[in-house]
């Protein structure tokens, strides 16, 4: 009997307790909570949701890739390239002997000093005293004999004389065999330094290719054209530089 009446009792304030949760869940309020903890639960929690966006726009932004710039790298490679090519050219047309006098045209004679093999410009002075004749002055007068042998030795054929603590250096006429023979050499050195100019030139055009796969096809266009007037000129300044020295040495 007891027993009855205490589950009696229980069944009745579970009744009693249940009843308000189930009149919240029935009123307007209760149900827009249910619908709107339904709502999260299935989409997440705001702030996961938040991080979710933010994730996916920091992704977006690491695939964003900067592309440098490789014109002024290119460019600047091949000019360096090409001026060494021109600079190279100016050093051997100094080294072919004309019929007139040129303060620069011994410049390319090694020297024995102390031991070091030096160009001659380092140790002694020279000057043109007429069109015809040079003089040079060693900076150590003991250097005289060693100057007069490297300038014999040179490929020029000078052959200077002792005149107190210099040299007197006559520049022979060149014969019509000379002439020839240093116009091919000329020519020849022009073709030289054309190739290392157009080996500059296809080293800047591999590197375009190389990077166009990620640079706009106008760009690429626009640098290999560009490549083509930098080489254009260098080729330009080669034949002045040779033309110029066929006459020196043909009116010479």
């Amino acid at each position: 009997m007891a027993t009855c009446l205490r589950r009696a009792l229980t069944a009745r304030s579970l009744r009693l307790l249940r009843a308000p949760r189930q009149r919240e869940l029935q009123s307007p309020q209760g149900i827009a909570r249910s619908r709107l903890r339904g709502r999260e639960l299935s989409l997440g929690s705001p702030r996961s949701f938040a991080k979710g966006r933010k994730s996916r726009d920091e992704d977006d932004g690491d695939a964003v890739q900067v592309v440098p710039d490789v014109g002024p790298t290119v460019k600047s490679t091949a000019n360096s390239l090409m001026d060494s090519a021109i600079v190279a050219l100016s050093r051997e047309l100094a080294k072919l002997r004309t019929g007139r006098a040129s303060s620069g045209m011994l410049d390319h004679i090694m020297v024995e000093s102390n031991g070091a093999k030096m160009p001659l410009s380092r140790v002694a002075v020279v000057s043109v005293l007429d069109s015809k004749t040079l003089s040079v002055t060693p900076y150590n007068p003991d250097a005289l004999k060693t100057l007069e042998s490297a300038i014999v030795s040179s490929p020029l054929g000078l052959n200077p004389t002792v005149d107190g603590q210099r040299l007197i250096v006559a520049i022979p006429p060149l014969t019509k065999e000379n002439v020839q023979a240093l116009c091919k050499v000329v020519a020849r050195s022009a073709e030289d330094v054309k190739q290392s100019i157009r080996r500059a030139r296809q080293k800047a055009l591999d590197s375009i290719k190389k990077a166009s796969s990620s640079i706009p096809k106008d760009d690429v266009k626009r640098l290999e054209k560009e490549i083509e007037e930098i080489t254009k000129r260098f080729i330009k300044s080669a034949d002045d530089l040779c033309k110029a020295k066929e006459k020196e040495i043909t009116n010479g």
